[in-house]
């Protein structure tokens, strides 16, 4: 609704949320304020957006220290003919499944009435990948977020929120990995593994193992520049004396956790390792402040934590949030491993790609708000593209 002119509107992910039926709604929009004379910038990994653009940006060619480098610029066409996994992944859906799991019981849901629920009363599928969809607004997260979570408080629910708020939280104390790392540092050196955190005896004494030192402005913004006596690295430079096969604390702490795969030999460790590395985020570098990473990293990193758990439940909301087309696969897979592990998956998506490789789908609707608020189709990913009121069955099949 916009009046404005020759103005830089910036969009990051604006379809995140939404059913692919609004998508085109989306664009219209898009496409409506670049009509009056404006510059639109949007990030993005929804296809159909990234199809209407004038010009793409390609950022590559991988996440983290493999990524940082423009791989194309140009049109549509050309993103197609370029090679990079955005071109490869534009056309590429993966087939509807269709060889499917059998449930081994059920969580049934009665009279849900929470917000626009009218009434409803559903049997989600135990032992087996389930996925909630409809449009936006539809009720989707009161029937799972609320009527199912508070039946089964137990239940593992993974969402998007950061997972901490602390800058001096990292991938390594996250997962406990850094207990571990102290440990082989002090054993290997004969100390105290106290002196291996920067919360505590090793940490820098001028900047109190931050990296950094606050100047306040008083009434502006405060300035963080790096500690001059130990440049950021945040431990004391008795610390970084000590070595573990040639390396340094800091030096550990900066790798990726693929090369730590690879640098330590502990059972327990590279099983940690390995399940961060299992949910993608083997660029991470083990000290990376958590309040850096996104939403989709932020869901990513909680699953990593509970993946050793069997017999549990899991809900997902919107895991593929953040996600490129090339990882989708990647997460399907892991959805896999939990189901085949003896767990329950529920997860609420709107991406077709997730929806097609379900076992079960309950699809709300029809519409959004007042006009939602009703299952109307509870069946196979190949049974929904026939079912008459299902706005989600419409984009499956086509």
């Amino acid at each position: 609704g916009s009046s404005l002119t020759e103005t830089i509107y910036i969009f990051d992910e604006p379809s995140i949320g939404l059913h692919p039926r609004d998508v085109h709604r989306l664009n219209e929009m898009l496409r409506k304020l670049c009509d009056k004379g404006n510059t639109l910038i949007v990030v993005e990994h929804d296809p159909e957006v990234i199809r209407t653009a004038d010009h793409i940006v390609d950022v590559g060619p991988h996440a983290g220290t493999r990524g940082g480098e423009i791989v194309y610029e140009g049109n549509f066409e050309g993103l197609l003919q370029s090679g990079t996994l955005t071109g490869k992944y534009m056309n590429r859906n993966l087939p509807l499944k269709m060889e499917y799991r059998e449930a081994d019981g059920y969580i049934t849901l009665q009279n849900a009435s929470r917000h626009n629920l009218k009434n409803v009363t559903v049997q989600i599928p135990t032992g087996i990948f389930t996925v909630i969809t409809g449009v936006a607004g539809s009720g989707k997260s009161s029937l799972i977020n609320g009527e199912l979570l508070e039946r089964l408080p137990e239940a593992i629910s993974i969402d998007q929120s950061a997972v901490s708020t602390n800058i001096r939280s990292n991938p390594a104390t996250y997962t406990g990995i850094m207990d571990d790392i102290r440990r082989l540092f002090a054993k290997a050196n004969n100390v105290s593994p106290s002196l291996f955190s920067y919360n505590s005896k090793g940490a820098c004494p001028d900047c109190s193992g931050l990296g950094f030192i606050y100047t306040d402005l008083a009434f502006m913004e405060a300035i963080r520049s790096p500690c001059e006596t130990c440049s950021g690295k945040r431990f004391s430079t008795e610390v970084l004396d000590y070595k573990l096969n040639g390396r340094s604390i800091t030096d550990v702490l900066e790798m990726t956790v693929y090369q730590a795969l690879h640098f330590f030999e502990k059972k327990e460790l590279k099983k940690r390792l390995k399940a961060i590395h299992d949910v993608g985020l083997d660029y991470l570098t083990l000290g990376q402040p958590l309040s850096t990473l996104s939403g989709g990293e932020c869901q990513r990193i909680k699953l990593a934590g509970e993946l050793h758990k069997q017999g549990s439940v899991y809900v997902l909301d919107e895991p593929t949030t953040g996600l490129h087309m090339s990882d989708v696969g990647h997460l399907l897979r892991i959805i896999d491993s939990l189901v085949d592990g003896g767990n329950t998956v529920i997860v609420i998506e709107h991406n077709v790609d997730v929806i097609r490789n379900a076992d079960w789908i309950i699809d709300l609707g029809p519409e959004g708000g007042r006009r939602g608020g009703e299952v109307v189709f509870e069946g196979r990913p190949k049974d929904i593209v026939y079912a008459e009121h299902s706005l989600t069955g419409k984009f499956l099949g086509a």
